[in-house]
């Protein structure tokens, strides 16, 4: 790690204006959350392995700021050349660069790596001292990094429409209509799973995330596709022909977007001779003529460009006029985020098939701790005087355990992978909110310890998110509080109704109240959207406590997680988790005329009564949880053979207080 510091300061020092900060975002040139292995340059200059940082390297010191789900993950890889910056409790990086760093400093940055929101704050902030934000032509991280993985050539293939359940044509005809109404033209689209899910398209770019490294630009009459021609097979090239959509080099969306502002770019589309011919794109902007327009207007109307200052990197925005673009939340966020029929259909499906995944992995595990370890198993307390200890090669480990996890849901119609890194937890491994277990350093699963997993798979259907917290041994009382607490909030968020115009910043604290009545609480948020076969976290809403929730109001249609925890770090970790989708309520009354709307439950796998002190429980969350295992029961009954039926059924018997 020193060396790598070394060579990047040295690189810094060789630079023009010599860099006295050099920021390394954890993002790609597409702002993602989870990156290819080669996009991670973060990890690379610190060790830090969580998917959300940021490291900033000055001439004499290195930190790292990242959020509460990976404090004790950050503090245990970090090395001592590293310092911790807490979000939320010390400065935010801009401010501790604006306060630290001398006066006309220079920082760089690749402009590809960090979005316009965010290089346009630091700006802000840099102001009062003059700091000089430095767009590197080359991203100095890759310049010392010599063993670089190379970078794949995955195909891009058609989600076909029986999953995606809308055309591209449709698609894109709503786009077009978003532009007329705000009367831009073109759009630049820049998001991974934005991109795949317009042109109805997946790849495997990016583990975990069925997405194509690719970029987007739609105009009234044009649509374009940056990719990687590589990964385009004729079908593919065939399909997008036939959409309408010009495949062009994955470079050159940089100088296309400069065409696009100057409304030069041109369509090439192939004749009845197949001879390339090049086609203007007219402006999207239809002026009347005769209508009374002030002169200038129009033209000026017509130019605006929309990119979104969340996700759009700064080295395309740099590129425009700022003046000619309209920087506001793409309008494909939402459209996404608003599954069809056939998504939300796919949605139920896939999560029923993965329930059942879920609850052949707890059979199968209950077994295995009672014949290797002697515990008393998922549904005892009684301790066994048959203490046993497996030999090296029958041990379960949480990387034998979460691999077995795997094979049950590989085994499912439509299976593709899993939706992002198992967390299989136990005891103080599981106080790290993403904790990420080795194969060579994890822990040996506990008969005594708590065990946290939450995991989700990617199906053709559907994407797939849930934890489940449980105990083979005997847990104490004070773990049984925790974990009943966490189910009050879990149940209580997924019980709300509310009417619309709600925002998830709003519905946080349901979640939160039965832990802040012992003085307890999460630092996480609560609630994220999820993909049709698509990223495991989507938005642009969420349930959480940070003032990003209080954007987009939670809307019929949206999928979203309900995700409450708590974490005693050195001892245990407590989450439990289901995917909801949100309908419309039928309410007694409806005030205002405004409509209300609820939550349905979509996961479907037992909450463990060992766990539950059921005195905590009020008599209406006793009826919630028998009500859910009864349709637990029916829903996967189906899937199971004799013996994970009986356990499915014990699993599912009615409690009472």
């Amino acid at each position: 790690m020193a060396d790598i510091l070394s060579a990047l300061r040295s690189i810094m020092a060789s630079q023009s204006p010599p860099l006295d900060a050099l920021v390394v975002p954890s993002e790609d040139y597409h702002q993602s959350e989870y990156v290819s292995a080669r996009d991670k340059r973060r990890q690379f200059v610190s060790g830090f392995t969580g998917s959300a940082g940021l490291a900033l390297i000055t001439m004499n010191e290195a930190r790292l700021w990242t959020d509460g789900r990976y404090f004790l993950q950050a503090e245990q890889e970090l090395s001592d050349q590293w310092k911790l910056m807490r979000v939320g409790e010390d400065p935010a990086v801009e401010i501790w660069m604006a306060d630290n760093l001398p006066e006309a400093a220079a920082i760089g940055v690749d402009p590809w790596c960090v979005s316009v929101d965010t290089a346009q704050r630091w700006e802000r902030a840099f102001a009062k001292k003059q700091l000089k934000l430095v767009q590197t032509t080359k991203n100095l991280v890759d310049e010392i990094w010599k063993d670089r993985p190379s970078a794949e050539i995955n195909p891009v293939v058609i989600q076909p429409i029986e999953f995606s359940g809308r055309a591209v044509s449709e698609k894109l005809k709503d786009l077009r209509g978003k532009l007329i109404q705000e009367k831009a033209h073109g759009i630049i689209i820049t998001v991974l799973d934005e991109v795949a899910w317009l042109y109805n398209i997946r790849g495997s770019d990016v583990s975990y995330c069925p997405v194509a490294h690719a970029f987007a630009m739609v105009t009234s009459e044009a649509a374009f596709f940056y990719v990687d021609q590589n990964k385009v097979s004729p079908e593919v090239h065939s399909y997008m022909k036939v959409n309408g959509i010009d495949v062009r080099d994955y470079d050159a969306v940089a100088s296309d977007v400069v065409l696009l502002a100057s409304n030069q770019l041109t369509l090439f589309a192939s004749d009845a001779s197949d001879d390339k011919v090049a086609k203007k794109v007219e402006d999207g902007c239809k002026t009347d003529p005769t209508a009374n327009n002030t002169e200038g207007t129009a033209e000026k109307d017509c130019s605006l460009i929309w990119a979104d200052p969340g996700s759009c990197c700064y080295a395309l925005y740099s590129k425009l006029n700022s003046d000619q673009v309209l920087l506001q939340q793409s309008p494909l966020a939402l459209a996404k985020a608003l599954k069809n029929p056939v998504e939300m259909g796919g949605l139920k499906k896939a999560h029923i098939r993965d329930g059942a995944a879920v609850v052949q992995f707890l059979v199968w595990l209950d077994k295995q701790m009672q014949d290797l370890y002697g515990a008393p198993g998922y549904f005892s307390e009684e301790e066994t005087k048959d203490k046993k200890k497996p030999s090296e090669a029958h041990k379960l480990t949480e990387v034998s355990v979460s691999d077995k996890l795997e094979g049950f849901r590989a085994s499912k119609e439509h299976f593709r992978g899993l939706s992002f890194p198992t967390i299989s937890s136990v005891g103080p491994n599981a106080a790290i909110i993403h904790y990420g277990p080795d194969p060579k350093t994890c822990s040996e699963l506990d008969p005594h310890s708590i065990y946290l997993f939450d995991s989700g798979a990617q199906y053709l259907d559907g994407t797939t998110d849930i934890t489940r917290t449980v105990h083979f041994g005997c847990p104490s009382a004070h773990e049984k509080a925790s974990y009943t607490a966490v189910l009050k909030g879990h149940i209580a968020l997924g019980n709300a109704r509310f009417p619309n115009g709600t925002n998830g910043n709003v519905l946080d604290i349901l979640a939160r109240i039965p832990l802040w009545k012992d003085g307890l609480d999460y630092r996480h948020g609560t609630g994220h959207g999820i993909g049709s076969y698509l990223n495991v976290h989507e938005g642009p809403h969420q349930i959480s406590f940070r003032p990003q929730a209080r954007n987009v109001p939670l809307q019929a249609s949206m999928t979203v997680t309900d995700e409450p925890g708590y974490y005693e770090d050195g001892n245990f970790g407590i989450r439990l988790e289901n995917v909801l989708i949100v309908k419309e309520a039928d309410t007694k009354f409806n005030f205002a005329d405004k409509g209300y709307l609820e939550f349905e439950h979509i996961t479907w796998a037992p909450y463990q009564r060992k766990l539950m002190d059921l005195s905590l429980l009020s008599p209406e969350e006793i009826s919630w949880v028998n009500n859910y295992h009864s349709r637990c029961r029916e829903l996967l009954v189906p899937y199971m053979d004799e013996t994970e039926m009986a356990w499915l059924k014990k699993a599912t018997e009615p409690i009472s207080a």
